[in-house]
């Protein structure tokens, strides 16, 4: 149950379906970015969204797991777009394909997802974006 959870979150969800958010987390669902936290499935679909705007053609794909123990799951997935700018410092033409990949470590309670930690290759995003 918890791996189609996952499975929803990551490649529904992720993929443009923000509103899903609702479904698949509790209410005072917290998410931890590295520099922030998101309260909320309000907070998370906004979150999500922020995050897509820089891209067209966004493809967020599952590439181990989910692997579940007990009341948590954990995956490493790719996201994949197309830059379209608007990302501050970035040098990359519009157009520009970018590719980067991150791990997900999920906290369920009452079905739902309640909390959340990710990692990314934020340097190997910000390379292929020309930034710094």
């Amino acid at each position: 149950m918890i791996a189609d959870l996952y499975e929803r979150w990551l490649l529904e969800m992720w993929n443009g379906d923000f509103k899903l958010a609702h479904d698949l987390v509790t209410p005072d669902f917290v998410g931890h970015w590295p520099g922030m936290d998101v309260h909320g499935p309000d907070g998370l679909a906004e979150a999500l969204q922020q995050g897509h705007e820089p891209f067209d053609d966004v493809t967020v794909t599952l590439d181990v797991g989910p692997i579940v123990n007990g009341d948590r799951v954990a995956a490493r997935w790719t996201f994949g777009g197309a830059y379209r700018g608007g990302v501050p410092g970035a040098s990359a033409a519009e157009g520009t394909r970018v590719a980067f990949s991150g791990h997900d470590i999920l906290r369920t309670a009452g079905g739902r997802f309640a909390e959340y930690w990710v990692i990314s290759d934020v340097q190997a995003f910000n390379r292929q974006l020309g930034i710094g």
